[in-house]
């Protein structure tokens, strides 16, 4: 049985957890689908659960007491020092997938799920979480005073608030030795500092990218490639490095989805160098387009005068035929000249014409019956 919400459905008698069912709806960043929610025995396959923590901080448990887990279950589990409160976002076969991407070091990494949150476990959670952002902003003034060229940009407490991670960004090696003791006095709990990148903080803080969606790195990106100009070149993108860059303010991630395809693509052209030769004139390259797979050449290196667009296959036939001391009639693939369109002079017809109008002439609507009769009458 199931009542519909305004967005989703809720399973009723569903008292625990924030979505429903295995599968889970899109309210956490790096969401995974899980496909095999429906597979009989799926949770069975393995005692590993995926647990996500705030923003993009994911970790995996062993499920050693056997809990009828779910997705989306707020659980409370091993911690080094106490216990942390995270939400499980998988179960099943599809967390050994996933463990495989998380290249842990050891199986020592993998720690155990205590229970289900009981109440006093949230409300301790809520009381830590609702500290962070005053603690940034604080922390941030003490690395402002101990002159420390660095950017703590987040600050994430553990579910029972022993212990705080502060997320920073570096451009060069930091001695923050100092900044522990410092902060530790001031907080009174465990400290623990983790260096991110610029695309990292993206993907924490979130947002919208000019595509119109939410971001890469905060939906479903886990691991960042280097991205270099030449993707852009390889698509022939203006190298504008306002367009190029994402809200990290680096190269946008997206560069290197289809230049794999491009760079395949382009195989199948000839290079941009060539010059094809035919018999009225000499053609230089102009420009192409890769997935229409037709390439553009012109007789005049600065002017773009006598255009004329083929497909790659006739550019290559035509220079296969120049290396063979060929020479066709043009670059068309029939090999005929192209027609040369009319000139058309607008100022030599009649200026007048222009202020000729033409009435609509008015149709006489027929009497009808009634109205005959009437005028007879």
């Amino acid at each position: 049985m199931t009542e519909k919400t305004k967005d989703y459905p809720i399973k009723v008698g569903c008292d625990r957890g924030l979505c429903h069912q295995a599968v889970g709806r899109q309210d956490r960043q790096l969401n995974t689908y899980d496909w095999l929610a429906d597979i009989p025995d799926n949770a069975e396959d393995t005692d590993l659960v995926e647990v996500q923590f705030k923003h993009t901080r994911k970790g995996y448990y062993h499920n050693v007491n056997n809990l009828p887990l779910k997705k989306g279950d707020i659980v409370a589990v091993e911690a080094s020092p106490g216990h942390d409160i995270g939400v499980v976002t998988l179960t099943g076969r599809l967390v050994k997938l996933q463990l495989k991407k998380a290249n842990l070091k050891s199986a020592d990494d993998i720690k155990r799920i205590y229970r289900i949150a009981r109440e006093i476990d949230m409300q301790k959670f809520r009381e830590a979480k609702a500290r962070e952002h005053s603690t940034m902003i604080e922390s941030r003034v003490i690395a402002k005073g101990l002159g420390l060229q660095m950017k703590i940009g987040d600050v994430e407490y553990q579910g029972d608030g022993n212990k705080a991670i502060f997320y920073y960004i570096a451009d060069e090696r930091v001695d923050f030795r100092q900044l522990i003791k410092d902060l530790a006095a001031a907080f009174h709990v465990r400290i623990e500092m983790k260096q991110i990148g610029a695309r990292q903080e993206a993907g924490r803080i979130g947002g919208t990218g000019p595509c119109g969606r939410e971001l890469c790195c905060a939906t479903w990106m886990k691991n960042f490639s280097s991205v270099s100009t030449n993707a852009a070149r390889f698509q022939d993108i203006s190298l504008n490095p306002q367009k190029l860059a994402g809200m990290c303010a680096k190269l946008k991630c997206c560069l290197n989805y289809e230049v794999d395809d491009y760079v395949e693509a382009s195989k199948h052209f000839p290079a941009k160098d060539v010059i094809l030769q035919t018999q009225d004139a000499d053609y230089y390259f102009f420009k192409n387009d890769i997935l229409a797979g037709i390439v553009t050449y012109l007789t005049d290196k600065n002017i773009a005068a006598n255009l004329e667009t083929i497909s790659a296959a006739r550019a290559r036939d035509v220079m296969n035929m120049n290396k063979n001391g060929e020479k066709p009639l043009s670059l068309q693939e029939d090999g005929h000249q192209k027609p040369v369109k009319q000139h058309v002079d607008l100022a030599g017809g009649d200026i007048s014409r222009f202020d000729k109008t033409k009435k609509k002439k008015k149709k006489k609507k027929k009497p009808t019956g009634s109205q005959s009769e009437h005028a007879k009458e």
